[in-house]
């Protein structure tokens, strides 16, 4: 049983699809055993109370320096025996001592084709402002490992959105949920928990 720990910020969107995922048999052989969240009172906390999933608020204002609040969020999800961190819209920078915790066993989801629109920066709504301001006609997600860098660990799953004349920041966003985000979390997660994600330097492979 690949047991996930699943770190927020918000609404918890993908959170939901990926207990979604879960429950339709799409991610095989998984549990979502603890949710995070760096700020309260955040909705994504009560969808993992609905779950009856263990959820904790981590304030980072009780810790002395942020290695110090790394620090605690290893040692917690080492206690709850979490194989694979995912985050899931968690808007804090994580430190070199929490990734190398954790090597190659933690996902994360950008919204957009990295590495366009990508880094310092680029987060929320401020990824599809940029994606309409440069003209492009295609974005979308992308599912990756998380490394020392910001959004440059392998990839793993991309998929692409076409951009509308039309499109607010609000609607392409929403668009880039419904249409990726949702659909590649947990086909990532689901090809993880079967074996099937190999790293070969910063190349991902899942059709060996």
């Amino acid at each position: 049983m690949l047991r996930l720990g699943v770190l927020v910020s918000g609404g918890g969107s993908n959170l939901q699809a990926i207990l979604n995922g879960i429950q339709e048999g799409i991610i095989p052989n998984t549990k979502v055993v603890t949710v995070i969240s760096n700020k309260p009172y955040v909705y994504a906390l009560e969808r993992a109370k609905q779950q009856g999933i263990d959820q904790f608020y981590f304030d980072p204002a009780s810790y002395p320096t942020r290695e110090a609040y790394d620090q605690a969020l290893v040692d917690y999800l080492n206690k709850k025996e979490v194989d694979l961190v995912i985050l899931a819209g968690f808007m804090r920078v994580l430190g070199e001592n929490f990734i190398h915790s954790f090597p190659n066993r933690i996902m994360n989801i950008h919204p957009s084709l990295i590495p366009s629109f990508c880094g310092k920066g680029y987060y929320g709504l401020k990824v599809h402002e940029a994606v309409l301001s440069y003209g492009v006609k295609i974005t979308g997600a992308t599912v990756h490992f998380v490394d020392t860098g910001t959004d440059t660990g392998p990839i793993i799953l991309q998929k692409a959105v076409p951009v509308l004349e039309e499109d607010t920041p609000e609607i392409l966003q929403k668009r880039v949920m419904e249409e990726a985000e949702w659909k590649i979390y947990p086909k990532a997660i689901a090809l993880y928990a079967q074996g099937k994600i190999k790293i070969e330097g910063r190349i991902v492979k899942t059709d060996f």
